[in-house]
């Protein structure tokens, strides 16, 4: 029915590659592209189904629309570095392909991430008569469907919305990353912001927290308050919001890490010069810590995603509302080699190209999560290892 081409073989590629594979119906045809020909190759190799393996370097735009010339797919998933964003979408409009992606763009020497860079390109996605799905991941993408869910189904108007990231497990590292380690870092040394009464705030690094009582078992956690894509797309889709913020736990040996690798200066993403050379301490660092694809075996425990939403209901009261998932480590991995992290942007990247591809979310233009009907992502996310729950609080 379609063809897809995967760009990025790290965890979330893994992922996706398995996921595509296991709806043939869907996805006839399978591609996966990395610089790493090897490791696309590895992950390949784990998949009863055959799928083709091409080396590219995302940054190379004359090359990857070459490669997508030559596979000729209906949709990208770019699940590659958010740096590379700009350089796929370039891509997709001299190709006239479909993009997707899991997380915004990011300039490599500015950590203030946000859409504005890619939500310019609408009006030349339109005229191509292409569409973009920005953040097809879980936190962007999950909770942005959660959201539009919990508007459509239970609120006249929505008030706040506290977006609630907790990993509560456990790979026995001192210190590693569940995601790519440069970016990860980055976002949780940023300023945290927030949005309160059509305003931005500012809050120094993790500087406010509270405890978060998790449901199945997890129970309380630390949570910390950070800046994350969605709220800024939340707030523009959802004006009835006075205030959005993102929380994320973090383990005591990882805060304790981090503050000592940040004050010998290995978290700095400015150039220094070591031995005649240029490098970047924190791509330096990246280069020595665990591969966090490298995590699966080793990590168990859960995670609990979700959004905690309050306002008036449907039928004029007051609601207090929480909607989750709640993600088991081992069991990912053992479905797909991954752990939980890369499980749970990988199904719903997989899950909104399966949209596009059938019709179900096309809209030419760029896009977020929320603008389509969040009911067919619902119902798939069911379907395809994430399942959710939700509770109606006093």
């Amino acid at each position: 029915m379609s063809r897809v081409l995967i760009i990025g073989a790290g965890g979330v590629g893994q992922v996706v590659a398995h996921k595509c594979a296991q709806v043939p119906e869907v996805f006839t045809d399978i591609c996966l592209a990395s610089r790493g020909i090897d490791k696309c190759r590895k992950i390949a190799s784990q998949i009863k189904r055959k799928i083709e393996t091409a080396e590219v370097d995302a940054d190379n735009v004359p090359r990857l629309v070459k490669l997508i010339r030559k596979f000729k797919p209906d949709v990208i998933i770019n699940v590659a570095l958010p740096y590379q964003d700009l350089h796929i979408m370039d891509a997709c409009l001299e190709t006239g392909v479909d993009y997707l992606d899991t997380a915004n763009y990011e300039s490599p020497g500015n950590p203030d991430f946000c859409y504005k860079w890619q939500w310019v390109y609408g009006e030349k996605f339109r005229k191509r008569g292409i569409m973009a799905l920005l953040g097809s991941g879980f936190d962007p993408g999950v909770t942005n469907v959660f959201t539009a869910w919990a508007q459509k189904k239970h609120f006249s108007r929505m008030d706040e919305l506290d977006i609630i990231d907790c990993n509560a497990g456990n790979h026995g590292k001192p210190f590693a990353t569940n995601f790519n380690p440069e970016i990860n870092i980055r976002e949780v040394t940023g300023k945290g912001r927030y949005y309160e009464n059509g305003k931005i705030k500012y809050v120094e690094p993790l500087s406010v927290s509270r405890t978060y009582d998790f449901p199945s078992g997890i129970g309380p956690k630390k949570i910390y308050l950070m800046y994350h894509e969605e709220l800024e797309s939340l707030v523009k889709n959802f004006k009835s919001l006075k205030k959005a913020r993102f929380w994320m736990t973090f383990s005591d040996s990882y805060l304790l890490h981090l503050k000592a690798l940040q004050d010998v200066g290995m978290t700095r993403i400015d150039e220094v010069e070591y031995k005649g050379m240029k490098i970047v301490p924190l791509q330096f660092l990246k280069s020595i810590l665990p591969d966090p694809a490298s995590l699966g075996p080793l990590t168990k425990g859960k995670t609990c995603i979700g959004c905690h939403i309050s306002g008036i209901g449907k039928d004029g009261r007051k609601l207090k509302y929480f909607i989750y998932n709640v993600c088991d480590h081992q069991k990912c991995y053992r479905e797909v080699g991954s752990q939980a992290i890369s499980y749970t942007t990988g199904v719903p990247a997989m899950i909104g190209a399966m949209l596009m591809v059938t019709g179900a979310w096309k809209k030419p233009g760029v896009h977020n999560m929320e603008e389509f009907d969040p009911e067919p992502f619902m119902v798939k996310l069911k379907k395809h290892g994430l399942p959710w729950k939700e509770s109606f609080l006093e």
